[in-house]
């Protein structure tokens, strides 16, 4: 078995070094130091802690869907703007529009702020339409505006 990425973390240096000498006698392993990116969070260490950001993904979501130009937005969806199904309404690629969405639930690792309005729009993948579509682009270019934030 090969595992490509494995993180442990604590505050207590003579744990660590135990911990990585009991891995060694099992597994072949190397030790990469202290994390930078996993799984597209990047991580940055110092003497007040850690923090995350998902700014490198988040860069590459707009890009991916087209909207690396798109100017910024101050909140993730429209106020007064109301989901709902419409058998009515036109249709958009699925795929897309699911896509967009799994990519959104990804952010949410570093952006709970995001879960309302994320959950809302996953609400319609099944048939979504242009007014589906329109609203995940929101909180996408809500994202553009809020790259730089960190946990």
């Amino acid at each position: 078995m090969y595992v490509d990425d494995f993180v442990f973390t604590g505050c207590d240096d003579e744990m660590f070094t135990e911990f990585k000498v009991s891995m060694k006698q099992e597994f072949d392993i190397t030790d990469l130091g202290k994390m930078k990116f996993f799984l597209g969070v990047e991580g940055m260490q110092n003497d007040e802690g850690i923090c995350l950001s998902q700014k490198q993904y988040a860069l590459e979501i707009s890009e991916r869907f087209g909207l690396e130009n798109a100017n910024s937005v101050r909140n993730p969806m429209v106020p007064v703007m109301k989901l709902m199904k419409k058998k009515d309404g036109k249709q958009v690629d699925m795929t897309q529009c699911k896509q967009m969405v799994s990519s959104l639930m990804y952010l949410l690792v570093t952006r709970s702020n995001l879960m309302f309005v994320v959950s809302l729009v996953s609400r319609y993948m099944e048939r979504p339409t242009s007014l589906h579509m329109q609203a995940s682009k929101r909180v996408l270019r809500y994202v553009k505006g809020l790259m730089d934030l960190r946990i």
